[in-house]
């Protein structure tokens, strides 16, 4: 073997493991590992951010898009907590994901030496796993036990601390190899018992979402409802997980479910047969429509994480399995009720009740209407455009009117963390550069990680941006005002022209009040967005909070 440092160590391993792309921001901290990477790239896309918050969220989007471990580098203290958003929406959305952070010398360690940030305990409740590389000797065993955790069970974040001197110290080792992800599946026993229990039920609904899904997990899934006639719903924004057009396609549970009626069809339910979401607060409303610990409807609570199990419900039949298996066994069980089971009626209501819900509400208030751009958006984009929203209002509008038919073209995150849906699109580009990619934003919501413009440009990643601009946080704005009328604080807004200030960065800008120019405005977008970023500013009033 030939002597490398702990940094060249490192990013061998990293590219051995397949790890092709790495979102950072530059600091003195791991400029060995920056010098590594030059070596590495043809082989490696660094892509340097304007801010670690994006950066980390970059580097989620991309565990969340690809099922692949996103890897993101940064400097210690102030450059690790600006990441640890990233970190807190992978724990969240269970996204495989890899932070980075630099270090001070191992010798400077408990001195509060400039930048010091004791990362293990700062991350580890929030991560899976959090450490301190201390031996670059070691450094491909941590590794691959890192990508493997990041990669096992319920999917989610892991940090690696690693000290100046950990990267520049010689060492003779060997590359340990990519990690193989544990994996679990049902047993024959347990899906017989699924299908007893389907037998027996009246009013049976699939509740599908959460992590760790493939194209062909999704594809086995829509079988087996369909097969058997099953309404099937989906849970917080992880509405790609279902075909929206399936006749089995019953609506989405978030903080609005759509339709309307969705939250009751749940309550009403005999059979809820769980794949993938920990059912949180938001796919349960506030953990009122499956009442903990043990809900009125018999529940099948599938999920790659035993801990998760009964941690929050008590189900009549745990199964310890990654949606894909589970959704391949459910698909060889075949028609489980005959070719016209006791549920059809129940189960065309609630798909009918779905396919209401896509009408438009008649416009109100002046400016944009959002309703009536989804209502056009729907029918003109390809079916496998990627929508990545931020989190505020505006999102509503895109849940409730976008018909998502292709797996993998919803990026939102779950955790409420604003500022997403720039760098989300930015990674989802990176990935699928052939692609038409929307970021959904409003002002709120944008100006949180706006700069990344400056990275869109520079990686000539022709995303398009649509954003509302209402002048105010509008969500926080709406409770505002439930809770305390007419008592107006800190939610009103100044901003700048967005449409001068994209045109600032180099991207296409323009700014639209009218409806009936967004067809046209868009056409140009996405006319521009071959070579460069495009930004549509939609002017919506700030009185209509939400579809209808």
């Amino acid at each position: 073997m030939t002597a490398r440092t702990g940094a060249q160590v490192l990013a061998d391993g990293l590219a051995g493991a397949g790890v092709d792309t790495v979102f950072c921001v530059p600091g003195e901290s791991y400029l060995a590992l920056l010098d590594a990477w030059y070596d590495q790239r043809d082989r490696v896309r660094v892509v340097s951010c304007r801010q670690e918050g994006g950066a980390a969220t970059m580097a989620e989007a991309w565990g969340k898009l690809t099922g692949r471990v996103g890897v993101c580098a940064v400097t210690r203290g102030p450059g690790a907590t600006n990441a640890s958003i990233g970190v807190h929406t992978a724990a969240q959305d269970s996204s495989p994901m890899l932070l980075l952070v630099g270090q001070v010398p191992r010798a400077h360690l408990g001195r509060e030496a400039f930048q010091e940030l004791d990362v293990p305990a700062v991350f580890g409740p929030m991560a899976k796993w959090a450490a301190t590389v201390d031996d670059p000797a070691r450094i491909p065993e941590l590794l691959r036990r890192a990508l493997g955790t990041a990669l096992s069970g319920r999917r989610g974040p892991v940090v690696l601390a690693l000290p100046e001197d950990v990267l520049t110290e010689l060492v003779d080792v060997a590359d340990a190899g990519p990690p193989l992800p544990a994996r679990a599946g049902p047993d024959p026993a347990t899906m017989a018992r699924l299908a007893e229990l389907l037998g027996a039920a009246e009013r049976p609904l699939v509740l599908a979402g959460g992590s760790g899904w493939t194209a062909e997990g999704c594809a086995d899934l829509l079988a087996a409802c369909e097969a058997s006639g099953l309404a099937a719903a989906v849970s917080f924004r992880s509405q790609d997980v279902v075909d929206n057009h399936s006749a089995s396609y019953a609506g989405h549970l978030g903080v609005a479910p759509v339709p309307a009626g969705l939250g009751d069809r749940v309550g009403q339910a005999d059979l809820l047969v769980v794949v993938g979401p920990r059912l949180g607060e938001i796919t349960t409303g506030g953990y009122s429509l499956l009442r903990p610990p043990r809900p009125a409807q018999t529940l099948v609570h599938v999920h790659p994480d035993p801990d998760e199990l009964g941690r929050v419900y008590a189900p009549d039949l745990a199964v310890v399995a990654d949606p894909p298996a589970f959704a391949a066994a459910f698909r060889a069980l075949g028609p489980v009720a005959g070719p016209t089971p006791p549920w059809a009626t129940w189960a065309k209501a609630a798909h009918d009740d779905y396919l209401a819900s896509l009408e438009p509400p008649p416009a109100a208030g002046e400016g944009v209407d959002l309703a009536a751009v989804w209502t056009w958006l729907r029918s003109r984009l390809p079916a496998d455009a990627i929508v990545a929203n931020g989190a505020g209002n505006f999102s509503a509008w895109a849940h409730r009117f976008h018909r998502f038919s292709t797996f993998r073209t919803q990026l939102g995150p779950t955790s409420g963390a604003m500022g997403y849906a720039l760098p989300a699109a930015l990674a989802a580009k990176l990935a699928h550069p052939e692609r038409v990619v929307l970021a959904v934003t409003g002002d709120g919501d944008f100006l949180m990680t706006g700069q990344e413009l400056a990275t869109a440009v520079r990686e000539r990643l022709g995303v398009v941006v649509l954003l509302a601009d209402n002048g105010s946080y509008g969500t926080i704005r709406m409770h505002q005002e439930r809770a305390y009328p007419g008592r107006v604080m800190a939610t009103d807004l100044t901003n700048p022209d967005f449409a001068a200030y994209a045109r600032a960065f180099g991207a296409h800008g323009e700014a639209v009040e009218r409806t009936e120019d967004v067809p046209a405005a868009f056409e140009r977008a996405l006319a521009e967005s071959t070579s460069r970023p495009a930004l549509l500013a939609l002017r919506t009033d700030p009185r209509v909070l939400r579809p209808g």
